[in-house]
């Protein structure tokens, strides 16, 4: 019988082993998926946490509840993989040999490699939102905040979900405001882009909006240290951002693991065909979701769609057939703006965000690039989705490649000429 190995239970992971299960003979194909623990997250909640929204029983369920029978489930982690021997090693000595392996592991805070961010100031006036425990921290920091200069800061790209930082310095603003604080409260949003965000079209829109909401921004920061003495960040070009409340993205990294494996690039994410997630090395290696390199946002989105056309292509590439279908990249993400509206943002490798409707065009109902208390609901509909389509691998009547029905190209020069 040939083995399937599936390291890591989240988003990617889990939908990968319902919708191959359903699809590989039982025979024929005995499927594993290995985490650390049994508590999937849902990590777009994270968010709302330091503003009240969610509670921790809202955003963590069980892992092995969205895995279908005929899996074996290991709760185990990771020492290394032995590519030459088609072997994952489990911490404890358990040997799990495969011959198709999926690593999809995801990306991890790493406040470690910060010098200072692990200081005598962390959880104290220094927070992260995207681990669960740290938005809780913040939530009550934020109730005990009175004013003063509150910094958002990203430390290094790629992220989890880069718009994040956006929403949470557009929900705070707002947040201050119903609260009778925001006039004693500077906004700074620093950044290692040249921007508001990674695409030009995107950046230009969204910075607009927080010049509107007159949050200041520093770009081109790339933070060297934080000097916690001073609740200082201080960057490698000797600038200085300092602050009272630091909200932080720590720098993301792959799993130490890959690392150990000889599979990663300095931050631990697996290089792979931008198109299959084959990896660039071994034939019968996958790497998905947020765990590989590929140029596209780390986000649940690209997730799903990638997953929709790797399933495709994996049962192909098993079956000695050439892989026929390739992913373009595509995401599309929900940016909360505060007063419980947000915008909606469609995107891949080549295409820019655009405006106009979307899934369909004139009728929407979502509109792209555009504040609307109808993209405010979709994004807290996204959860109940997420729990009950997306990760049993149930179908979503959208299209996993980007389509440009429904979008506005702004005309270019020579066609205004023409």
């Amino acid at each position: 019988m040939r083995k399937l190995v599936i390291l890591g239970a989240g988003t990617a992971g889990t939908m990968i082993a319902n919708k191959l299960r359903r699809r590989l003979d039982r025979h024929d194909w005995a499927v594993t998926v290995v985490d650390r623990d049994d508590q999937h997250h849902y990590q777009p909640g994270y968010l709302f946490v330091p503003f009240g929204g969610y509670s921790r029983e809202q955003v963590v369920r069980s892992r092995h509840a969205f895995l279908p029978d005929g899996v074996d489930f290991v709760v185990g982690s990771i020492d290394r993989i032995e590519p030459a021997e088609n072997v994952v090693h489990l911490e404890g000595g358990r040997r799990l040999p495969y011959d198709q392996l999926v690593i999809a592991t995801g990306t991890t805070p790493r406040p470690d490699q910060t010098p200072g961010m692990l200081g005598s100031e962390w959880r104290r006036s220094i927070f992260d939102f995207y681990t669960l425990e740290g938005a809780e921290a913040l939530a009550e920091a934020l109730r005990r905040f009175e004013g003063g200069r509150l910094v958002v800061h990203i430390t290094e790209m790629p992220i989890k979900c880069p718009v994040a930082p956006l929403e949470f310095t557009f929900l705070a603003e707002a947040w201050l405001r119903e609260r009778g604080l925001r006039d004693r409260v500077e906004l700074v949003y620093v950044t290692p882009l040249d921007g508001a965000f990674t695409k030009p079209v995107a950046s230009a829109h969204l910075g607009g909006m927080l010049e509107e909401r007159k949050v200041h921004v520093e770009t081109d920061f790339m933070v060297e240290r934080i000097d916690d003495d001073r609740k200082t960040l201080v960057s490698y070009d000797e600038r200085e951002v300092p602050f009272d409340l630091l909200v932080t993205v720590p720098l993301n990294m792959g799993g130490d693991f890959v690392a150990r494996s000889g599979l990663g690039d300095e931050l631990n994410y697996v290089p792979v065909d931008m198109h299959t997630q084959l990896s660039t090395a071994y034939d019968n290696i996958f790497a998905i979701g947020d765990a590989s390199d590929i140029p596209a946002s780390k986000a649940g989105s690209v997730a799903h769609f990638s997953v929709e056309i790797f399933v495709d292509n994996f049962l192909q590439h098993v079956a000695g057939r050439p892989m026929t279908r390739a992913f373009d990249g595509h995401a599309n993400c929900f940016v909360e703006s505060g007063d419980d509206k947000a915008l909606l943002i469609d995107f891949n490798y080549d295409t820019e965000p655009l405006t106009g409707k979307y899934p369909l065009p004139v009728v929407g109902p979502m509109d792209l690039l555009k504040e609307t208390r109808a993209n405010h609901l979709g994004k807290l509909a996204f959860r109940w989705i997420y729990w009950n389509v997306l990760l049993p691998g149930r179908p979503v009547p959208l299209p996993a490649l980007m389509s440009m029905a429904g979008k506005h190209v702004a005309p270019t020069e020579s066609d205004k000429e023409a």
